[in-house]
């Protein structure tokens, strides 16, 4: 499915709103992974490497939030959220698939690491990514292009 996206950087004033679509999809990734669910956690992820955050939307409507990391030879993907009511689109797949489709012509690996507890995970297998690591909560995914 093709979507027209875009995309913007995070500013402050946006804030509320990622922290709004953390809690929203991952609350119960974290429960589930024995993880604070609170919010003073939720805004730390937020936070996170923020300069790198960019606002997704559809049609001017806000659907997620994407952080990346553009390195040498690695494109690592650092956080990617769609909100729950745009979920199963193919949002999600549809940035995946351009971020791998980039990645390829500059010859570079595509890297994640997700929860274990999280679905998307048989998403980015679908996609091509490998296990290539794990510690207690998260796998660390990996696709060569």
């Amino acid at each position: 499915m093709n979507f027209t996206l875009q995309y913007r950087e995070a500013q402050e004033s946006d804030i509320d709103f990622l922290l709004d679509l953390r809690m929203k999809t991952m609350t119960e990734h974290y429960a589930s992974s024995n993880l604070s669910t609170t919010k003073e956690f939720a805004l730390q992820r937020v936070l996170y490497q923020f300069e790198k955050a960019r606002i997704i939307s559809l049609n001017d409507h806000q659907v997620g939030l994407l952080k990346i990391d553009h390195a040498a030879d690695t494109v690592d993907i650092l956080q990617l959220q769609i909100h729950p009511d745009e979920q199963g689109r193919g949002i999600g797949k549809s940035i995946l698939e351009n971020i791998i489709q980039e990645a390829a012509l500059s010859q570079k690996t595509v890297s994640l690491s997700v929860l274990k507890t999280n679905k998307a995970q048989k998403l980015y297998a679908r996609l091509g990514f490998k296990i290539i690591d794990e510690d207690e909560h998260s796998y660390m995914m990996k696709l060569s292009t």
